[in-house]
């Protein structure tokens, strides 16, 4: 089979991405009839349509859609190889992409990315998402580095690489109380604020009170740690946190730590990709 002619993908590219001959002629300084040819050799090549006319514009075909998904991976992989080679160079400022689950402690990654603050040669770039949509751009060389309270999964032929940074303790928080705070007998009739169903630190928790025979009283499941954080200090309610968490308000007395729970802890991940030539600044947050 004859090698991909890049030219032409890059002409594909430029197409779909505007969804007009016209504009992408006018980008790539080329003429439509020109493009239109590169784009037909394209086709010729996959033995697939890519593009299907509707009134003056084009759509892309569902083999379209599959050649740009592979063109800007393609393009992507460049983009990297030129950002890396270039960013060895003495001098050249260095940026590091970092993407973070929505539900991961922002004490905690202001903590680990503390290294890097200040520094005039260094940008960072933070993203915060979902679980799976975070390694897919890590996958497609769009991170340098994902923060996760759980690991990637490894297979045989996998390419992930799993730093644990840190494993936090867990503990029950709230105001000041003038009685203390029994765990886990008063856990049926204490307020709680809780960690959503879906995180192994709230599976864990309900395992300590399946074991103890009980329910807990819940005032609020939540997701987001920052909105943890908000109701653990504002509500009055007992809130099961890592202490990380919490650390400011621990410190100014707004909250205190009634008991801390040997059996639970949040260990927190730092995800990377296998690569010939890795970000030099994921050295200054994982080692290595």
């Amino acid at each position: 089979m004859a090698a991909l002619n890049y030219h032409h993908l890059r002409y594909f590219h430029a197409v779909a991405r505007e969804g007009s001959l016209t504009r992408a002629a006018q980008l790539l300084n080329v003429s439509p009839s020109a493009l239109s040819v590169q784009v037909a050799a394209l086709e010729a090549q996959l033995g697939q349509k890519l593009f299907e006319r509707r009134g003056r514009g084009l759509l892309l075909t569902e083999a379209g859609r599959i050649a740009l998904a592979h063109a800007e991976t393609v393009f992507r992989s460049g983009e990297e190889l030129l950002d890396t080679l270039k960013g060895l160079a003495p001098g050249r400022r260095q940026v590091l992409r970092v993407g973070a689950v929505a539900t991961l402690s922002r004490n905690f990654q202001l903590g680990l990315l503390r290294p890097l603050l200040g520094r005039e040669e260094v940008g960072l770039e933070i993203r915060s998402g979902g679980f799976e949509d975070l390694l897919g751009q890590l996958e497609a060389h769009a991170l340098d580095l994902v923060l996760a309270n759980q690991p990637a999964t490894i297979g045989a032929d996998s390419e992930w690489q799993n730093t644990l940074v840190a494993d936090q303790p867990v503990s029950l928080v709230g105001r000041r109380r003038a009685a203390p705070l029994r765990f886990p007998e008063d856990m049926a009739t204490e307020a709680l604020v809780l960690p959503g169903r879906g995180s192994t630190l709230r599976a864990g928790f309900d395992r300590l009170m399946d074991e103890a025979g009980m329910t807990p009283r819940l005032l609020a499941e939540v997701d987001d740690m920052a909105m943890l954080r908000l109701l653990a200090r504002e509500s009055g309610a007992v809130t099961l946190v890592p202490p990380v968490v919490v650390v400011d308000e621990l410190e100014a007395g707004v909250l205190v730590e009634h008991c801390r729970l040997p059996a639970l802890h949040e260990a927190f991940y730092a995800i990377t990709r296998r690569r010939r030539f890795p970000n030099p600044l994921l050295k200054l947050v994982v080692g290595g």
